[in-house]
């Protein structure tokens, strides 16, 4: 296992200072893990002082349990928990709260804080998150276009689609123009089919978004199949855009913000999340459980 950066905590260490664990899908794609260890250099250097730690639910070392047992061996008495995730579905509501409550059981006391997803929160999307799209749009699309293709990674999970197309919405309306949902997996219709229809349906010039935060082989797929549709340009993914560690941060604060008043037992579980989802004793990773493809994408 590869050991995180854990350094001891001060006495009286103030909330503020709380180490922030980052919490990505994990892929076999080493491209994935590089891009969580430049968001999490990102946010640290965002705000000098915090120590910011990645982790993965699978395919890469530490995983998240192992990340809090060792800043609660160091004396850390809290930490924050953000996933990197755009939706909120299996992964926010079942595996992350199992990997924190597996984190406490052999250990001491430690206050966890678990974020939101980085896509939208209570039926809002943020307003960095737009940006961060916009910006990498801008990047491989100086000019106008006629309409967009939003490329997610896709999920089985209706909500988790509904999430998305708030987003492809809200990205549309700030640019003016048509934008629909695609999907790598779990869900249709698939990015070239989305850019054909657009195409077919009049719109010359058809670029795509990319609603990924790590490059990787759905990411390649994406760019292949767009570009084979006719679509003028592919952004790449969010990665450690700036506005995506503000992002990180704007939920860091909220988090800590909400749990003041919300007791230090609420730890901000999702609306459906199931019950005694806090109170698990242990974490599987993906690669051992017997059915990985009903959580594709969560």
């Amino acid at each position: 296992m590869r050991p995180a950066r854990v350094t001891s905590a001060g006495a009286g260490a103030a909330v503020g200072s709380a180490p922030v664990v980052l919490v990505a899908h994990g892929s076999r794609d080493p491209r994935a893990a590089e891009a969580t260890r430049a968001l999490a250099r990102a946010v640290e250097a965002a705000r000098p002082g915090t120590t910011v730690l990645p982790s993965w639910l699978d395919h890469t070392e530490p995983g998240p349990t192992g990340v809090l047992r060792e800043l609660a061996a160091a004396g850390h008495p809290r930490a924050v928990l953000v996933p990197l995730l755009l939706t909120a579905a299996y992964h926010r509501k079942v595996d992350i709260p199992a990997a924190v409550a597996a984190a406490r059981e052999p250990g001491p006391p430690m206050d966890v804080r678990i974020t939101d997803v980085l896509g939208p929160a209570d039926g809002v999307v943020d307003a960095a998150l737009l940006t961060g799209l916009r910006r990498r749009l801008a990047e491989v699309e100086p000019g106008p276009v006629d309409a967009l293709v939003l490329a997610a990674a896709g999920t089985r999970d209706a909500r988790a689609r509904g999430s998305v197309g708030r987003v492809a919405a809200a990205l549309g309306a700030r640019l003016g123009v048509p934008c629909r949902v695609s999907y790598a997996s779990a869900a249709s219709p698939a990015a070239g089919v989305a850019v054909a229809k657009l195409r077919a349906a009049g719109a010359r010039r058809v670029a795509v978004a990319v609603y990924f935060l790590a490059p990787g082989l759905f990411h390649d797929a994406v760019l292949a199949a767009a570009r084979h549709a006719g679509a003028t340009a592919v952004a790449a993914p969010l990665t450690d855009a700036p506005d995506l560690a503000d992002l990180v941060l704007r939920r860091v604060d909220a988090t800590w913000s909400t749990s003041r008043a919300a007791g230090p037992e609420q730890h901000n579980a999702p609306a459906g999340d199931p019950a005694g989802a806090f109170s698990l004793c242990g974490v599987v990773r993906r690669s051992e459980r017997a059915a990985p493809g009903d959580r594709r994408g969560a």
